[in-house]
């Protein structure tokens, strides 16, 4: 693998100022993340600077990469080409950089939709992209304490602006944003029950 500054050259080249300073910015949050939760920080770093590197690449082109990666999308993913960059961002990755480490291409892969089972890193980055440092949604300072608390907290307050949004518009909801919210709840459910 490459430095994170290396990655940072080849990022640059692929999208506008505003995604680049966001890569970056997720980035550097990931690390702080990582620091804080005990996690690999140069992994976090590198997943943080690529998690968008294909975000700006024409939707075509990332069906493409979909494709060639053996990758078939689910009905919600072929109707939601939001989703596509990150599938597409995990493929590439692997294809055109020699990434090879599972932990770095799922990260990618689900930091829009998170899934069940994540890992300490595949969740440092689903924070990171919510809370870098240009985000100024409502509620993103009430997320960013969330993440210094705990993650899992943080996600599900990711998860109500997502769900509400799209329930709003009423878009589809993918399983794994569903999968990952329910372990999350059932998961603090036990943890009340036990500390009855």
């Amino acid at each position: 693998m490459l430095s994170v500054n290396e990655y940072k050259k080849i990022i640059k080249a692929r999208m506008g100022d505003y995604r680049y300073t966001h890569s970056v910015n997720v980035s550097k949050e990931a690390r702080k993340l990582a620091k804080l939760y005990g996690a690999d920080e140069e992994k976090a770093a590198i997943a943080g600077i690529l998690h968008d590197i294909t975000k700006e690449t024409p939707k075509d082109e990332q069906l493409q990469i979909i494709l060639d990666g053996g990758i078939i999308l689910d009905s919600i993913q072929m109707n939601a080409p939001k989703l596509w960059h990150s599938i597409s961002g995990s493929v590439y990755v692997q294809k055109e950089l020699g990434i090879e480490d599972e932990d770095i291409l799922n990260a990618i892969k689900y930091h829009t939709t998170g899934r069940a089972g994540m890992t300490l890193l595949e969740k440092i980055i689903f924070i990171a992209d919510f809370t870098s440092e240009e985000r100024d949604y409502k509620g993103v300072s009430t997320m960013r304490k969330k993440s210094r608390k705990s993650l899992e907290e943080a996600m599900l307050y990711g998860f109500k602006f997502t769900f509400s949004d799209l329930s709003k518009r009423e878009l589809a909801i993918h399983p794994d944003e569903l999968h990952c919210y329910n372990e999350i709840v059932l998961q603090n459910l036990s943890v009340k029950g036990k500390g009855k």
